[in-house]
């Protein structure tokens, strides 16, 4: 599955200004549900429910917070590149200033977690992440996002 099903243009924070985990998580939702049409608050206690679980932070940087929705038909992904580096419970103890958050339909299932694998991957390529870490506006965070794929989809 190929980044670019699931990340729109209009998708892609390239400087997020957040000071902690829980403010990233709110402006996270804060967005995707003005671009899904979903409450804020769904979104919000979803993200908030699954970090409960373990943390999101995989590691060298990166979180990928997710989670299922009801009354929801379609993957959905939105990357943010913080303005600098939060501490998200990463399983390194490091901090994260890349963020892919994925939000999928309750019945998804194996997309989901598909999904999921294919975002870390290209995530944790160290090339990837140094041109993320590099770009510093939204069309060319997108286009390096979607550009891996597209050089790494067979």
């Amino acid at each position: 599955m190929p980044l670019s099903d699931l990340i729109a243009p209009n998708a892609v924070l390239p400087a997020l200004k957040v000071n902690s985990k829980k403010q990233a998580l709110q402006e996270l939702a804060a967005r995707a549900a003005e671009l899904t049409g979903l409450p804020e608050r769904e979104v919000f206690d979803t993200l908030l429910q699954r970090e409960r679980l373990g943390s999101t932070g995989v590691g060298a940087g990166i979180a990928i917070p997710h989670g299922k929705l009801p009354r929801f038909d379609n993957l959905f992904g939105l990357f943010a590149r913080l303005d600098r580096p939060i501490d998200f419970d990463a399983l390194d103890g490091e901090p994260v200033d890349l963020i892919f958050l994925l939000l999928a339909p309750e019945t998804a299932g194996a997309d989901h977690l598909k999904a999921l694998a294919r975002v870390a991957r290209v995530l944790r390529d160290p090339m990837t992440a140094q041109k993320l870490r590099a770009s510093r506006d939204a069309s060319a965070l997108h286009a390096v996002l979607t550009q891996v794929v597209a050089s790494n989809a067979a």
